[in-house]
């Protein structure tokens, strides 16, 4: 058993080693990612930052938990 490992664990070896020589010597090719990777980053963060920064300056949102002093009970009518 003891050869049949050690030459299964050469194979993968080889295979490795001839796999890492083969991405070695291929030139790379800039995929979208590398094109247009950091554009679509920050153009996601641009428009992240617009959408909440106009519904924290336009929408009238109370900051406070606590009702208490804000809510006054209206009048009953008859």
């Amino acid at each position: 058993m003891f050869p049949v490992a050690r030459a299964a664990q050469s194979l993968v070896a080889r295979s490795i080693q001839h796999t890492a020589v083969r991405r070695a010597h291929r030139k790379h090719e800039p995929n979208f990612h590398d094109k247009y990777g950091t554009t679509v980053l920050l153009g996601g963060a641009a428009v992240f930052s617009a959408v909440w920064g106009y519904v924290f300056t336009q929408l009238k949102i109370e900051w406070g938990f606590s009702p208490i002093g804000r809510i006054t009970p209206s009048e009953w009518r008859e």
